[in-house]
């Protein structure tokens, strides 16, 4: 009998990346002369997959999303994964953002994904939803091969990783 190939489509950024392109951000912006005296942050919460911006007005805030959207493109963070949210008052007078960061296909995405999957009608191909992941597998590596390059011009709302590559 073949050997099986398979693969894993997965979501996700570097946490690790994400907190040096944090840091870099507040650097960049605690050195800049229109944020001088004023009270900023950009603090990155890992438990939450989480970004929150904070500052004195929208314009200031929006300025803060820019330098760090750089940061992150340079750190290679996929800027589709993270999903600002809407600029809401806080505290003092000032506003505050959160932007999530996507960690993990969610359910209604993977099947999506599997269901993009099955409409390619490829024969031994199958597709096979884990937690927040999706396994595909075939005997046939062309068959593999021609699933992520359908996938990759499909749209999903969130940069595709395809790794794990196993020859079962």
């Amino acid at each position: 009998m073949a050997a099986t190939q398979s693969f894993d489509i997965t979501v996700g950024c570097d946490p690790q990346e994400i907190d040096n392109a944090v840091n870099q951000a507040v650097k960049e912006i605690s050195q800049r002369y229109d944020f001088k005296g004023l009270k900023v942050s950009v603090e990155f919460h890992r438990a939450d997959n989480r970004i929150v911006l904070a500052g004195p007005d929208d314009f200031k805030l929006k300025a803060m999303w820019e330098v760090l959207q750089t940061k992150l493109v340079r750190r290679q963070v996929p800027l589709r994964n993270v999903k600002p949210g809407k600029i809401e008052p806080a505290a003092g007078g000032t506003v505050r953002q959160q932007l999530d960061v996507q960690q993990g296909i969610p359910t209604e995405t993977a099947r999506e994904i599997v269901k993009r999957i099955k409409d390619l009608k490829l024969k031994r191909v199958q597709a096979a939803i884990q937690a927040e992941q999706v396994r595909v597998s075939s005997p046939s590596r062309d068959d593999l091969q021609s699933v992520i390059s359908a996938l990759k011009q499909q749209d999903f709302g969130m940069e595709l990783k395809f790794g794990n590559y196993r020859t079962q």
